[in-house]
């Protein structure tokens, strides 16, 4: 969901991007200034084209079960048109709205007014108050780290309900899916219309403001790096998790409570698909300090991008498989459930071995052990915004001396691990990894190309150290 960045300099500037001149051996940090004619069109095929995705992928499971090609055929051959396909499509309701408006404030109030806890008596957690990366315009912002206590309170709170409570049923979530999904878009567009005009009139910070001139961009890509209302508040880090990733989990076993109403039982593939779901998702709140030195919060601008894609794209396209359960109840055999256990674990260990290497190398400076000797680096050095000079080093041991990105290569192993849990009876459930495969292969370039613009002749210093990007010896 992200639209090429050119390499070139900016040459059109805007009351934002006056801090952003700088010499063209210095290169470019953040995202595209110019847009060429492939990153417009690519921007406007997903503003009109990603909702309608969501849309279909979720209406076929509810009237098609989960079938790709049926609703094609159905109206190429007549028996259905349009009309009866979309009459048939539950309405946004009262109750999925009250539902909405209560789930995401109630987020709001666990990430704003409880400061975390959890770091006082978990060994190892790093929460509280911590510091991000430096901006392209040389500024640190402090962030409030509490998602894994949001997300503790939250499924503590499910569970009470589901075994003492009942205030609600646990199949809540799948009985509103569609009516909830009509709130959600509601949310991702006027957050990301905020976020705009926000970014126009009353930025939070104008030097890391980047305009290229074309509205399309401005809306999907982001006009701030990091909008904030207030201190605490930041868009970035509420959005990208809470409140979608945390009702993933919640999703999931919405389903998995669906399943058990419909079929009597919680077949051993939903249960795998809930399992291997859940570590990635404890895993990001675990790391959600780590995760500020990423590039979602490094690079990306706050637009429809990330503010639509946070709330609609992750939540209802991050979880077909547990919905292609609840229609399609897998069992598989013990031998097959143990190889993709095996191998989503696998996937993890890789996945986060890899980031906790890169993680400790960049918290002691390089003063550690990696694989149990003292890593190799490369020195580098790059210049903000601001015209300070900063040093950096690049890693070249353990697995960053593998590949670049073997810890997108870990996470594309649990990706298929998700999907391999549902058979091979549709195609549905395995989007999830074709997207996946897409995504971090495009973010893998795009990544390394602002790295090339930062590092100049010090990153092909690395790449040459390090020939392969995610598949030694292949790619």
């Amino acid at each position: 969901m992200a639209a090429k960045s050119p390499p070139s300099v900016p040459k059109t500037k805007s009351p934002g991007s006056i801090a952003n001149s700088r010499d063209e051996t210095q290169g470019q940090w953040g995202r595209a200034w110019e847009v060429d004619w492939f990153s417009l069109a690519s921007v406007i095929f997903l503003l009109l084209f990603a909702p309608f995705i969501v849309y279909y992928f979720i209406m076929a499971c509810d009237q098609y079960s989960c079938s790709l090609t049926a609703p094609v055929m159905d109206v190429a051959t007549g028996r259905a048109h349009l009309s009866d396909i979309w009459a048939k499509t539950p309405p946004v309701t009262k109750k999925a709205a009250q539902l909405y408006a209560l789930w995401v404030t109630f987020q709001v109030l666990l990430y704003m007014a409880l400061p975390d806890f959890c770091h006082k008596f978990l060994p190892g957690y790093v929460g509280g108050v911590q510091e991000g990366a430096v901006t392209p315009a040389g500024i640190i912002n402090k962030y409030e780290i509490n998602g894994l206590q949001a997300w503790l309170i939250t499924h503590l709170l499910w569970f009470a309900n589901s075994h003492v409570l009942s205030w609600f049923s646990p199949t809540i979530i799948f009985d509103n899916w569609i009516p909830l999904l009509w709130c959600a878009n509601i949310l991702g567009y006027a957050v990301s219309t905020f976020a705009m005009i926000k970014g126009y009139f009353f930025p939070t910070s104008a030097k890391d403001c980047k305009f290229t001139g074309n509205f399309f961009y401005n809306y999907m890509m982001g006009i701030e790096f990091n909008p904030r209302i207030g201190k605490w508040f930041d868009f970035k880090l509420f959005f990208n998790g809470r409140p979608g990733i945390v009702a993933w989990t919640l999703i999931n076993l919405s389903f998995a409570a669906k399943q058990r109403e419909l079929h009597g039982q919680v077949t051993n593939a939903m249960v795998l698909v809930n399992i291997l779901q859940a570590i990635y998702v404890l895993d990001f709140f675990w790391n959600e300090t780590w995760y500020l030195k990423t590039i979602d919060i490094c690079h990306d601008h706050f637009g429809w991008y990330l503010g639509w894609g946070d709330c609609v794209w992750l939540p209802y396209l991050y979880t077909l498989q547990g919905l292609y359960l609840v229609y399609h109840p897998v069992q598989l055999s013990t031998l097959h459930a143990t190889g993709i256990l095996l191998l989503g674990l696998l996937g993890y260990y890789i996945f986060r071995m890899a980031n906790h290497q890169k993680d400790l190398f960049r918290r002691t400076d390089g003063r550690c052990l990696i694989w149990g000797r003292k890593p190799k680096v490369i020195e580098c050095m790059y210049t903000s915004a601001d015209g300070q000079k900063h040093h950096s080093k690049l890693l070249v041991s353990g697995f960053w001396g593998v590949a670049r990105h073997l810890n997108y290569t870990g996470d594309l192993m649990g990706s298929l691990a998700y999907c391999l849990a549902c058979g091979g009876g549709h195609l549905l459930p395995y989007f999830y990894i074709i997207y996946m495969t897409i995504l971090l292969t495009h973010r893998c370039l795009r990544d390394e190309h602002r790295c090339a613009n930062k590092y100049g002749s010090d990153w092909k210093r690395y790449t040459a150290a390090v020939p392969h990007r995610l598949l030694p010896g292949i790619f």
